[in-house]
């Protein structure tokens, strides 16, 4: 029977297509590593090109030049993350601009709902993301699991906290564990006949997550027990929660999510020091860089690197302009990494356009909406089909490449470089854009410089060609303002300002 998912219609499918992931053919991993608290890209990649209005944006924070690690592109990396740039060097990471969502919110409860679940801004889904996609091939979960097919947790959360990115219909299909080698049973709640009652229903439901949890405890402790690890990490929180990832992974487990955590990125005070090098931001980084760095050196020992796609996301990024306590304030976008053997290397989309003269309320403007992320990485990781995924996540998905290797089965071929052409620019009411597509589907949205979309212009079937179209922008406020132009192959932002 057909059903609605967040509004999406469903309907079933032959798991081959939808959860050919959680089989036998397929064997990958994802690794997610949150960055809780709002983690600032332009303090973490910073863009070269627009070194000198950073300077008049940040000057109290800005790291210098000579100081920053130059990986070419016009980006540089934070100088504490000297394993990550290693690992950029080798062709194992890749970079997205600028990643968020329209409309950004700025609370970290609200914005971290949206980076989990794959919602839209205005919409509350109490579901994650990744959740509806191991729910859309495990309908009946949690009822019978684990079993013969599935003996192993279908994701697992290293913490205290299950990730909201795997709660599905009526149970979260993660696991959080602290120790994979030291899981206690949990003392089980009888075998009596229940009433019928939603009491009775409650009970059941309790003891058979409780049969679950001890079943699968015993899994993940016979699987750490039986590998090791190839090198030493380093002795913090996130280095001990991916040194057990890799342990699990290389025991044999089959658990294809694991979410690693690491908070204290709510840097409004203190990101940096009175030496712009040092500082909360700076400690964090070489937290983040020096567990990577070794996680990814242990897969590649172990034989796994193939097997494995690791990913950051923070809930939002921070403001251009910095304050007056040596740190930033809630903002919009912010870079998003990748890394393994089978990323696509180097930087997706463009430098962060600066203004020259930043309002205290801008922050970075979006290039890549983070659920267009997501679904490419379930279409080239997990192999879900694109359908598929526009019915997991929303109807408008456009697929950006992000896997480069590893047999990747989905096929992409990149659009000529766009050009959008706003003119006049700056301008004080009309503007008029100028670009060229094919035969496709053509959306172009006006957004302002906190990220809210102004207007929907253009979001339908366009004839091969030249296109102009006309924006009135009588009555906006002075500033900078974003076309965003998205085709079915590519996409383009370009910054427009309005004169007062």
């Amino acid at each position: 029977m057909p059903l609605l998912l967040n509004g999406f219609k469903l309907k079933a499918t032959p798991k081959s297509s939808i959860f050919s992931a959680i089989n036998e053919y397929n064997d990958r991993v994802l690794v997610l590593v949150q960055l809780n608290g709002g983690n600032d890209g332009l303090g973490m990649i910073t863009p070269l090109d627009q070194y000198d209005k950073l300077a008049n944006a940040r000057g109290n924070i800005l790291i210098p030049t000579s100081s920053l690690l130059d990986v070419g592109s016009n980006q540089a990396f934070h100088p504490s993350m000297s394993g990550i740039r290693s690992l950029y060097d080798e062709g194992k990471m890749g970079v997205v601009q600028a990643a968020g969502y329209p409309n950004q919110n700025r609370s970290h409860f609200r914005s971290t709902d949206i980076w989990t679940s794959g919602s839209p801004y205005d919409e509350y889904w109490a579901t994650g993301w990744l959740g509806r996609y191991f729910q859309m091939g495990q309908p009946n979960f949690p009822v019978g699991y684990p079993n013969g097919d599935f003996e192993d947790p279908f994701a697992l959360t290293l913490g205290g906290t299950v990730s909201e990115t795997c709660q599905g219909f009526t149970a979260n299909f993660s696991m959080a564990i602290k120790d994979p080698t030291m899981l206690n049973q949990l003392v089980t709640g009888g075998s009596d006949t229940v009433p019928n009652t939603p009491y009775g229903e409650e009970l059941d439901y309790l003891r058979q997550s409780i049969d679950s949890t001890n079943a699968y405890s015993n899994g993940i402790m016979d699987a750490a027990n039986s590998a090791s690890n190839m090198v030493t990490y380093p002795d913090t929180e996130l280095g001990s929660q991916l040194k057990n990832i890799a342990l699990l992974i290389a025991g044999g487990l089959q658990t294809k999510v694991y979410v690693a955590n690491l908070g204290g990125f709510d840097t409004h005070a203190g990101q940096v020091a009175l030496d712009p090098t040092l500082g909360t931001q700076s400690e964090l980084l070489q937290t983040l860089s020096d567990a990577i760095a070794a996680f990814q050196q242990d897969l590649t020992m172990l034989g796994l690197e193939k097997r494995v796609l690791t990913m950051t996301f923070s809930e939002f990024g921070r403001r251009i302009r910095s304050n007056d306590s040596f740190g930033t304030d809630h903002g919009d976008a912010a870079p998003l990494m990748l890394f393994g053997s089978c990323v696509k290397p180097g930087f997706t989309g463009d430098s962060p356009e600066i203004p020259e003269n930043p309002s205290v309320q801008e922050a970075v403007a979006m290039q890549y909406d983070f659920r267009n992320i997501y679904g490419s990485v379930l279409m080239d990781w997990f192999e879900v089909a694109q359908e598929d995924v526009k019915s997991l996540l929303f109807p408008d998905f456009s697929y950006v490449p992000l896997v480069n290797g590893c047999n990747v089965s989905s096929t992409f071929e990149p659009a000529a470089e766009l050009e959008i052409l706003p003119y006049p620019n700056p301008f004080f009411s009309e503007v008029k854009v100028a670009f060229r597509c094919a035969n496709e589907h053509v959306h172009l949205s006006v957004f302002n410089g906190a990220g809210q979309l102004i207007k929907t212009l253009i979001s339908k079937q366009l004839n091969a060609g030249e296109h102009t179209i006309s924006f009135d922008g009588t009555g906006l406020a002075s500033g900078s303002y974003y076309f965003h132009l998205r085709l079915e192959n590519g996409r383009q932002k370009t910054r427009l300002v309005v004169k007062s």
